[in-house]
């Protein structure tokens, strides 16, 4: 299976593609998907994505947030189902950090990810806060 990882502009991708992606990777149960200005939105403005594509086709995202310095928040990653466990997820984090070497990455688990990020290096940071609107 070849694919290729390369940085774009949110706004300049196939929303639906999108939302495939996130459907198929599990990722859609927990962002808001059915609110499509507001997903649209959250594609948009992330300053920093990264995606992969097989064959042309959407297979992958990684949407960040970063300042290019000292942090990088990694808030979606998603891998189309059908491609997960073949390096893909890896590859996107690899590429987001060599977009802003110097940045640490912060990302927040899905639960079913929690035993996945120490495994490529990742380690837990038991202060992290939200406050949701």
């Amino acid at each position: 299976m070849t694919w290729k990882i390369e940085r774009v502009e949110g706004a300049d991708l196939d929303l639906e593609e999108v939302l495939e992606v996130y459907r198929s990777s599990g990722l859609g149960e927990r962002r808001p998907i059915e609110d499509v200005t507001r997903f649209a939105a959250m594609v948009r403005n992330a300053n920093l994505v990264v995606v992969a594509r097989a064959e042309g086709k959407l297979i992958g995202i990684a949407r960040s947030i970063s300042d290019f310095s000292y942090a990088t928040y990694l808030s979606d990653i998603a891998v189309s189902g059908d491609y997960q466990r073949s390096g893909i997820g890896r590859a996107l984090i690899d590429a987001t950090q060599k977009e802003a070497p110097q940045a640490k990455v912060i990302l927040l688990s899905a639960p079913a990810a929690v035993d996945y990020y120490p495994h490529i290096g990742f380690t837990q940071h038991n202060s992290a806060w939200v406050l949701n609107p």
